[in-house]
């Protein structure tokens, strides 16, 4: 009975596996039939199998069991905004991102009666100003030692969203550099690559260099203690390809450390996750529920320390109570019924997601290499090379949509013709083109149903 159950049994080799396969496909083409071609440039293989790795990989440095449910909330009203805050909390969210317009606003009267060493505060600003930096030290000094407030302050990523810095160039790094220095934080906002459509290579390669500029900037005018604490948080938007968007977020903490490895800076990021806009719709909106649900799974099991899930009717509806709910809820029966969050690191070891992960760390940091060859990222924005880049990738991308080689169920396929939505519309869901004078050509966020979207609008 001490015998281990296994032993008896021969261990089979990833050759053996192959052969017998190739025996039942009864002479198709082992690569034609069953090997998956991505728009990554990963051939994706039936099974993976031990014998392919030299050496067993890395324990990954993500704690599954920490992962926080947040909510998002666009500050109006600050008053408002704080009993919308403190709802949510008392309702299960764990940490709440305030998108903030103006700097005109009482920070004292935003974070009343909220538990700052408790619930995580991600603060993301349409501005950068040091003198509302320094109000929000000193308001967080006052409610609490020890505090979990973040400052998202990204200049580049305003610069390739907008088109233009939000001052010039030496003005937004002079404030940037005070910023880091007052917060000991700064973050890189990857999800306008991927909304945008970028493959996810481009998107962590982007990423990698966004930062690796931020890097270059402040290492000589920061101080060593402060780059052994740095903290860098990387925003990430997550698409429906299940297993890869986990190696993505495991991918982009490798990358990562490996950089930060290079200037001697803190190898350890925050990553938070919020599902893609670009497969979302606005017909058969509640398949949206089912997207954003996978998505936030393989945030999860990616290794993300928050995710902040998007409402199903985020697309065309003004934020209302009932969607928040929907959202809160799904990351609640995800934690607390389905259990995500009881093993650290859970997709470590499985062969498939080890294989990709590397696979996508080693095409990024090859095209990470290429930019910095060539100038480096802003280098490269100004040139408009990023921009083509992406719009390459998002054309392609749009045409497997067209031929249904991607099906979002309820819009390319099985449509449901009696869906109306002219007079649902409270926003528009769809990309706005302003007229006004840019340094750069933005980066626009487009999603892939929205042409035809257009055309059933008109139709009704």
């Amino acid at each position: 009975m001490n015998k281990p159950l296994f032993d008896e049994f021969e261990s089979v080799s990833s050759k053996a596996w192959k052969q017998k396969i190739q025996v039942d496909l009864k002479g198709a083409d082992y690569n034609d039939a069953l090997i998956w071609k991505t728009n990554q440039g990963i051939d994706v293989k039936p099974f993976y199998h031990a014998d392919e790795f030299k050496s067993l990989p890395d324990v990954s440095n993500s704690k599954a069991t920490d992962w926080k449910i947040c909510q998002s909330i666009n500050v109006i009203d600050t008053k408002a905004a704080n009993l919308k805050a403190i709802d949510a909390i008392n309702r299960g969210a764990e940490s709440i991102l305030f998108l903030i317009k103006t700097e005109d606003i009482s920070l004292e009267d935003l974070l009343q009666n909220i538990d700052l060493e408790r619930n995580a505060i991600e603060i993301k600003c349409n501005f950068l100003s040091e003198e509302f930096t320094k109000k929000l030290n000193t308001e967080v000094e006052s409610k609490a030692k020890q505090s979990q407030v973040y400052l998202h302050s990204d200049i580049i990523g305003n610069l390739a969203k907008t088109g233009n810095w939000h001052n010039n160039l030496k003005e937004d790094h002079n404030k940037f550099e005070s910023i880091v220095k007052k917060t000991n934080q700064t973050s890189v906002d990857l999800s306008l690559y991927q909304n945008a459509g970028a493959t996810i290579v481009q998107q962590l390669a982007y990423g990698l260099s966004h930062v690796n500029e931020y890097l270059n900037h402040l290492d000589s005018v920061i101080t060593k203690e402060l780059k052994e604490t740095l903290l860098v948080t990387f925003n990430i938007s997550v698409g429906s390809n299940y297993f890869f968007e986990i190696a993505k977020t495991r991918a982009l903490r490798q990358l990562w450390s490996t950089l930060a490895s290079e200037y001697s800076i803190n190898t350890e990021c925050r990553i938070t996750a919020t599902p893609s806009k670009r497969n979302k719709t606005i017909y058969d909106y509640n398949v949206n529920l089912l997207r954003t649900t996978t998505e936030c799974m393989s945030a999860i099991l990616g290794g993300a320390n928050t995710v902040c899930n998007l409402p199903y009717d985020a697309l065309y509806h003004q934020p209302n109570e009932f969607g928040d709910r929907i959202a809160r809820n799904q990351l609640l029966i995800l934690k607390h019924e389905s259990y995500f969050n009881k093993v650290n690191n859970p997709a470590d070891g499985a062969y498939y997601i080890e294989s990709l992960t590397e696979q996508l760390s080693a095409k990024a940091l090859l095209l990470f290499k290429n930019i910095e060859a060539n100038g480096g990222f802003l280098s490269q924005l100004k040139e408009g090379t990023i921009q083509r880049k992406i719009k390459e990738s998002a054309v392609n991308e749009q045409a497997d949509f067209e031929t249904e080689k991607i099906v979002l169920l309820g819009t390319n396929k099985h449509p449901n013709p009696n869906d109306k939505m002219k007079n649902d519309l409270e926003v528009s869901p769809f990309l706005k083109f302003e007229k006004r004078k840019t340094i750069i050509e933005p980066i626009l966020e487009k999603r892939l149903s929205e042409n035809l979207e257009i055309n059933r609008l008109n139709k009704e």
